[in-house]
């Protein structure tokens, strides 16, 4: 018995709602899956050149930022600085990633780097060597953070110079702040106190 035309149709749509159901469940796991994977299982490369592994920092609540040396927010170093200084004995660590992809505002070599941010800012937190964090060369450290949807900003590439990622003792990534908000922010802050509390 042949069907007639509109119950063929209807077959078929249900058949294809079916498909797009299905890949679009794939699509979901495969993020999840992502965003599962443990922030500080990378190893990256220090502004001095050695190999770190970053499952070493957990335990901490890390600020990670990406920075540069040209730009209008590298002020910021005084803060983080400052924000560093006054929390580390609490157990805050700030991790500086230095990356020339905006604006090339860092084109600078990783010792240059280093020479900048002591004299100028005195920073004494961890640095590492310059680094790619959008596009195809993008670390796969700050490829498996911009992936994450954390709050207040959201997932996706890294907007600019100076971009903040909060992780807590567990090393799990629990929020992310734009560029233009500062060390001092109240809203970043309190994350930050709520994080050391626990």
């Amino acid at each position: 018995m042949m069907m007639n035309g509109n119950l063929w149709l209807f077959v078929w749509m249900i058949g294809m709602m079916s498909c797009l159901t299905t890949i679009a469940m794939a699509q979901d796991a495969g993020q999840s899956k992502a965003q599962s994977k443990e922030a500080l299982s990378f190893k990256m490369k220090s502004i001095d050149g050695k190999e770190v592994d970053l499952s070493k920092y957990k335990g901490k609540v890390i600020v990670v930022v990406n920075t540069a040396s040209k730009c209008g927010m590298t002020p910021q170093y005084a803060g983080l600085q400052k924000l560093y200084e006054e929390n580390s004995p609490k157990g805050l660590l700030v991790l500086g990633f230095p990356c020339n992809q905006f604006g090339r505002q860092e084109p600078g070599t990783d010792s240059e780097i280093k020479s900048f941010c002591t004299e100028n800012y005195g920073v004494s937190f961890p640095m590492f060597a310059k680094v790619d964090v959008n596009g195809r060369k993008q670390a796969p450290f700050f490829k498996n953070l911009s992936q994450m949807d954390l709050q207040p900003k959201g997932p996706g590439k890294v907007q600019w110079n100076f971009e903040k990622f909060v992780i807590d003792r567990n090393g799990k990534p629990i929020a992310r702040f734009s560029p233009r908000t500062k060390p001092n922010d109240p809203e970043f802050q309190k994350v930050i106190k709520t994080a050391l509390s626990q």
